[in-house]
């Protein structure tokens, strides 16, 4: 729950705010205060409104929680998940298979390799700690306090031969380019280069000392234009791409955010996958998953859940124009009485939306996205989310936030992506409704970044901090929809090289089936030619009587009697008979 900044409590939800590692961006608690300084102009009023009205309609479900409690990790433990998850578990198997390895790994680019290297470092680290069996000691046993400082442990270097060999011959080099960027001035767009991959440009930019003062944004009022840049591969939307391609995204994605944030200097954290409680609802607190299923039985392809779809039509045709849509909240009982009946009527088509108010609609609305089981921005990354306001660059929070989107399972991206497009709406009409982007974002980030399923505290003093950078967070989101839902060049161009590269491996494979069926099709033939011979053969041998092999084709009719004659008949042909064969034998 966020509480005011005036508040003595804590905030339960988890925004971890990310602290920088390296030197590198020194100016980044100049430059986030800049930044929230500028947003102090802007009320947060609806924010802590927004919370207030939250707070009053989950009282009786407080002691609730959707999801399992968050435990801390053990050492080497994220770092294994976050291998699995990238697609790359075989490397820290006993017995990996190179294969599927050297065609992902050939295709990343050097801060790419860099990312996961370091990883698989500290996962191997951990291993070792854990498999060594320290020396006992008598201090050990008797307890002696202030034993003296253990020396530390001396740590092998290098990697698995497998990721070694790979790392030396397959890491992809980055294109020479001009990575300089320009200025940022109000009223011109700024191209948006998503052809060269993120992490490479901000390497370049630290490393070349470009992130001068004119690249922090001090400009919190304003949100500059961006144009994306064309390259020889086009823009790529997220619905340009196959399912088959498109499963192929999160992985690269998750590779590069990681990248991203190791060149910047912060951390990448993410929750544990927490297990879900079931529950007998049909539509509210039910998972998106469970929910898509449902619909996709009354109506297939189904992207969308169709109560979701059914509330945003509601609003666009009668709420649109309303004034303080969002922010002015229904009754709470009314609320809550609609739910229950939407339960009841919503898929029996009973249910009148035409007699429901506008807020009331809007609340629930609300009410839907907070109630699901695990947060629209799901549990893994909603600190990833929180802490893009960390970043200095607006460019690169984009970027971040590009990459973050495209992570999200494709029933959380295509419901944030409805629910996106519809509050871009509610801003177009800002002169009817008085609810400009700020508004709207101060009043949706709390119901997307709170959740009663994660219950941890912030640092006492940072509430209002962490309020404006998720509301921040939202406007970008809301503001640059269109950029961060398309696929970055880079990342089409390494799907094209993993299905060139698996098309090879299954034309060798192919090759040899073909050979092994041409081989078995031709014994095929060879039994079906035996098998469609009438008869066997017999050859009968007798040099004193006949000069040449006399062959007998026997059947299952065949009697020794016709083996005898066919012998006799034989020898008539050769001029022989009994009397000429018992000379002979008596000579």
């Amino acid at each position: 729950m966020w509480l005011s900044p005036s508040s003595t409590r804590h905030c339960p939800c988890k925004m971890n705010q990310l602290p920088p590692k390296s030197p590198l961006v020194s100016p980044l608690s100049e430059s986030i205060t800049s930044r929230v300084d500028s947003l102090d102009n802007l009320s947060m009023d609806s924010f802590w409104l927004e919370v207030e009205n939250i707070k009053q309609s989950t009282e009786a479900e407080q002691e609730e929680c959707s999801l399992a409690d968050v435990k801390a990790q053990e050492e080497g433990e994220a770092e294994a998940e976050w291998l699995q998850d990238a697609g790359l578990s075989d490397l820290i198997k006993d017995h990996a298979s190179e294969n599927d390895n050297v065609v992902l790994l050939s295709t990343l680019t050097k801060t790419q390799a860099a990312a996961v290297q370091r990883r698989l470092d500290t996962y191997s680290r951990s291993r070792r700690r854990k498999n060594k069996h320290p020396v006992r000691d008598v201090r050990d046993i008797f307890g002696v306090v202030g034993s003296g400082e253990t020396v530390a442990e001396k740590e092998e270097s290098g990697p698995d031969q497998l990721w070694h060999n790979l790392r030396t011959s397959n890491v992809q080099k980055p294109e020479t380019q001009d990575y300089s960027c320009t200025v940022r001035n109000s009223g011109k767009e700024e191209v948006f280069n998503m052809d060269i991959a993120y992490s490479e440009q901000a390497a370049v930019l630290l490393k070349g000392s470009f992130l001068s003062e004119s690249r922090r944004i001090k400009d919190g009022n304003t949100l500059t234009k961006f144009k994306i840049h064309k390259g020889r591969l086009g823009v790529t939307r997220v619905g340009d791409l196959s399912a088959q391609d498109m499963k192929k995204i999160p992985t690269l994605a998750l590779i590069e955010l990681t990248a991203l944030c190791d060149v910047l200097g912060f951390e990448l954290k993410r929750n544990k996958a927490a297990k879900l409680k079931t529950t007998e609802k049909k539509l509210f607190g039910v998972p998106l998953n469970t929910l898509l299923e449902n619909d996709q039985k009354l109506l297939p392809n189904t992207k969308v859940p169709l109560l979701l779809q059914a509330l945003l039509s509601c609003l666009e045709k009668r709420g649109l124009e309303t004034e303080g849509i969002l922010r002015v909240s229904g009754s709470q009982t009314r609320i809550k009485s609609l739910e229950q009946k939407l339960e009841r009527d919503f898929y029996t088509g009973l249910f009148r939306w035409d007699e429901v108010h506008q807020n009331d609609v809007s609340g629930l609305l609300k009410r839907f996205i907070r109630e699901l089981p695990a947060p629209l921005l799901t549990a893994e990354y909603l600190p990833a989310f929180a802490a893009v306001q960390n970043i200095p660059d607006l460019k690169q929070r984009l970027q971040a936030l590009n990459l973050l989107i495209l992570i999200l399972p494709e029933p959380n991206r295509n419901t944030l992506k409805a629910l996106l497009e519809f509050l871009s709406k509610v801003v177009a009409r800002e002169n009817n409704n008085k609810m400009n982007l700020w508004n709207v974002s101060t009043v949706m980030a709390p119901n997307l970044f709170m959740h009663k399923g994660l219950p941890n505290k912030i640092p006492e003093g940072k509430e209002k901090q962490l309020a404006e950078g998720a509301a921040d967070v939202v406007r970008m989101m809301i503001h640059y929809q269109d950029l961060l839902w398309t696929v970055s060049s880079f990342l089409v161009a390494q799907v094209r090289k993993l299905n060139e590269s698996n098309s090879k491996r299954y034309q060798f494979c192919d090759k040899r089936i073909k050979n092994l069926l041409r081989k078995i099709h031709a014994d095929k033939d060879k039994v079906e030619k035996n098998q469609a011979e009438p008869s066997k053969v017999v050859k009968v041998h007798a040099s004193l009587l006949l000069k040449d092999t006399l062959e007998v084709h026997l059947n299952n009719a065949t009697r020794v009697a016709d083996v005898l004659r066919q012998f006799q008949k034989n020898l008539c042909q050769n001029g022989w008979n009994i009397v000429t064969t018992v000379n002979l034998l008596k000579w």
